[in-house]
C-alpha cells in the first residue's frame, strides 16, 4: 500500500470515527479524493496550483455543475488540511484555490394548501397506509432529515411533552416539538406496529417485513403516495417536506433563528448565532406558527 492510500485510509477513519460523518458522506469524500489522486497519478504531475486548476477544469467540463466542483474542492482541501494538522505535510496545496461561486436557489416547496390537502387525503385503512401517513405527517411536523426520521427509536419520542429527541449530523442531538395531529397518527401507528411486528423492538418505522426502513424507501413511498393522490408529475422528495416546514413557519412570522435551531443546521457560524435560544423559545415559536398545530 502506497503512502497516499495509507493517508487516505487514516483520513476516512478520522471522518468516520472522530467526526462521526454519515456513511454516505464518508463514501463521497473518499470517492472525490481518490478521483483527484488518480488524476495526478495518471498524468504524472506535481501538486502545483496550475495543475490543480487543470483538474478542476476537467471536472467542470464533465459535469457543468458548480456544486459538484465545490464539493470536490472542499473534500480534497479537507483531506490535505488533515495531513497538515497531523504533521504529514508542511502546507495545504489547495490553499489559495477558490471555490466556484454558486447561484443561490430558492428551495422548491409545496404551498400550505397543497401540503394540507395531501396529508389529509392519505388513507390509513391498513398497516402500510397508516405507516406512510405517520411518516409524512411526522416529516412535515418536525422538519427532520429523512435519515433522522428513519433512525428514530421509540424512546426518542416523548408523547406527553410532544417532543422528539433527534440525533443529527455530526452526532449532534437536538429536541424538536411536534403537534397534536402528528402525535395522534403516530400513536395509532405505533400501537399497530407493536401488534404487527413485536420483534421490531423499539425501531419506530419499519418496512413490510418488520425490518429497518431506509431513506431511499421513504423517498419512493412519498413519490408514489403523492402521485396517487394528487395525480401530478411533480417530483416530490422528503427534503421538500423539510423545506416546506421551514418556509411555512417563516411565512407565518416565525423567528429565523428558531427555525435554524429546529432544522439542526450545524455549521459553527449558525451554532454561535443561536446559543441564546432555549427550549421554551422553540416551543413557543413552534406552537404559534406551525400550520397544522391550528388545523
Amino acid at each position: 500500500m502506497d503512502r497516499e492510500e495509507r493517508d487516505l485510509k487514516r483520513y476516512i477513519a478520522h471522518l468516520r470515527d472522530i467526526k462521526k460523518y454519515s456513511p454516505h458522506t464518508v463514501r463521497a469524500y473518499g470517492s472525490d479524493i481518490r478521483q483527484f489522486l488518480a488524476y495526478f497519478a495518471a498524468n504524472g504531475q506535481e501538486l502545483t496550483k496550475g495543475n490543480i486548476r487543470g483538474f478542476i477544469a476537467q471536472v467542470f467540463s464533465g459535469s457543468r455543475n458548480k456544486a459538484t466542483v465545490a464539493r470536490k474542492i472542499y473534500a480534497i482541501r479537507s483531506f490535505y488540511g488533515f495531513l497538515v494538522k497531523s504533521g504529514a505535510l508542511a502546507h495545504n496545496p489547495l490553499d489559495g484555490i477558490t471555490t466556484p461561486k454558486q447561484e443561490r436557489r430558492i428551495p422548491r416547496i409545496l404551498t400550505e394548501v397543497e401540503m394540507q390537502e395531501f396529508l389529509d387525503a392519505l388513507p390509513e385503512e391498513n398497516f402500510l397506509q397508516l405507516r406512510n401517513k405517520a411518516l409524512f405527517e411526522f416529516l412535515y411536523a418536525t422538519g427532520l432529515r429523512v435519515s433522522e426520521l428513519t433512525g428514530l427509536r421509540s424512546g426518542d419520542i416523548r408523547f406527553a411533552e410532544r417532543l422528539v429527541r433527534v440525533m443529527g449530523k455530526g452526532r449532534k442531538e437536538r429536541i424538536v416539538p411536534f403537534h397534536d395531529q402528528a402525535a395522534a397518527v403516530m400513536g395509532r401507528y405505533l400501537q399497530r406496529r407493536r401488534a404487527e411486528f413485536p420483534q421490531a423492538q423499539d425501531q419506530v418505522f419499519v418496512n413490510h417485513r418488520g425490518g429497518s426502513l431506509t431513506p431511499r424507501s421513504v423517498e419512493r413511498l412519498l413519490q408514489a403516495a403523492y402521485r396517487a393522490l394528487v395525480r401530478g408529475s411533480q417530483h416530490v422528495h422528503p427534503h421538500l417536506l423539510r423545506h416546506s416546514f421551514a418556509t411555512h413557519l417563516l411565512q407565518r412570522g416565525a423567528n429565523l433563528r428558531a427555525i435554524q435551531e429546529l432544522l439542526g443546521h450545524a455549521s459553527l457560524a449558525t451554532t454561535e448565532k443561536y446559543t441564546n435560544l432555549n427550549l421554551a423559545d422553540l416551543l413557543q415559536t413552534y406552537k404559534k406558527f406551525h400550520p397544522r398545530d391550528h388545523a
